[in-house]
């Protein structure tokens, strides 16, 4: 099978030659790969580790994001972000909330909001001809993003009040957002013609210990726009991988109803997470991306304690299709170098090659 005949059979519940990989990293794992491998591109770095899956997204014509000494920028939805060192790295954190300010709907529909039209789509087929026998995906964690990406411009507090109380001034935030996105992605879908495989969205919807938000909360704010965007991206023939943090097992029937294919990121130390849980459960219903441990685990493990995860997750999640391997999350700073390549040997491995320089 080729990469690509690999990723659609499994997002369709058919077993592939091999269990398909993706990748997830932080800049300065990215950085260590790159002085690993010796080369210069992220294109680069998904090739010597072997993934099925490449990224593209239109390039941004808008007006320039503004920036200031200490290092911040100012986004096009008008959130300010610095980098904030720490013991490993640095985060790029949101330090102003813009959207605080808004206490009427009139507010929110004054402010200078991003159009869809800052986006280069006619560079599209050119970015997906690069691939080949590859498959593409599109989009970002931040796509349909209702509660993360808002709480950066309005604080995560406000934010939790706005969800219970189903504030008027969040809810349009939320629309404006969806109606972005709507757009955006379908404009990218068009212009690929065809070519894209999965849309990646996302929405933090669960903590550590469990959910965010209740059934019932997902069912009244967010599911018939979750619906909408996923039948949208459905017209085009691509499928549907969700970003959701944390432990999202309670909301998992309502993520199947709305039509979505595939829930990344499969965090296994969350409650619920369990990814040979999920499979026996769900498996048949919703694709499983992700599920390899970073919060600690990839960090402290063995080369060989990694080999043997990565194994039985390919042999039993990804039975039957279903399932693509990759890190529950960006991989993170304070990983050895020799841990992040014994996760994608171990995936070579089965594939007959390897991924280490010779």
């Amino acid at each position: 099978m080729t990469p690509r005949q690999r990723v659609l059979a499994a997002m369709a519940h058919q077993e592939p030659d091999f269990t398909p990989c993706d990748c997830f990293v932080t800049p300065e794992i990215r950085e260590a790969l790159r002085d690993y491998y010796g080369v210069s591109s992220d294109d680069e770095i998904y090739g010597c580790l072997g993934t099925d899956i490449r990224y593209v997204t239109p390039p941004y014509t808008g007006p320039p994001h503004k920036t200031f000494p200490d290092g911040s920028t100012v986004d096009e939805w008008g959130v300010r972000r610095r980098p904030m060192p720490n013991e490993y790295g640095e985060y790029a954190e949101a330090v102003d909330e813009p959207y605080a300010a808004f206490h009427t709907v009139e507010d929110v529909d004054r402010f200078p909001w991003p159009s869809p039209d800052w986006y280069d789509y006619e560079a599209m087929p050119a970015l997906c001809a690069q691939y080949g026998d590859l498959a593409i995906g599109t989009g970002g964690f931040w796509v349909q993003d209702f509660i993360n990406r808002v709480a950066m411009g309005r604080g995560v507090e406000q934010t939790l009040l706005d969800i219970a109380q189903e504030d008027p001034v969040y809810l349009r935030l939320v629309e404006i957002r969806h109606r972005f996105y709507m757009e955006y992605i379908e404009r990218i879908l068009k212009a690929a013609g065809g070519r894209i495989d999965v849309v990646s969205c996302g929405d933090d919807f669960g903590t550590q210990g469990g959910p965010l938000i209740s059934p019932r909360t997902f069912d009244r704010l967010f599911a018939p726009l979750k619906k909408e965007f996923f039948d949208m991206v459905h017209s085009y023939g691509a499928k549907v991988t969700h970003h959701c943090c944390g432990s999202s097992r309670m909301l998992i029937p309502r993520f199947i109803e709305c039509g979505m294919d595939s829930l990344q990121t499969i965090q296994p130390q969350a409650a619920g997470m369990d990814p040979y849980e999920l499979k026996a459960e769900f498996g048949d219903r919703i694709v499983l991306h992700g599920a390899v441990d970073v919060q600690g685990w990839l960090q402290r493990a063995t080369p060989e304690e990694i080999r043997q995860e990565v194994h039985r997750l390919m042999d039993e999640v990804g039975r039957g299709g279903g399932f693509v391997i990759a890190p529950c999350h960006n991989i993170q700073p304070d990983t050895p170098l020799e841990n992040v390549l014994a996760l994608y040997e171990a995936i070579a491995e089965r594939r007959g090659r390897s991924i280490l320089k010779s």
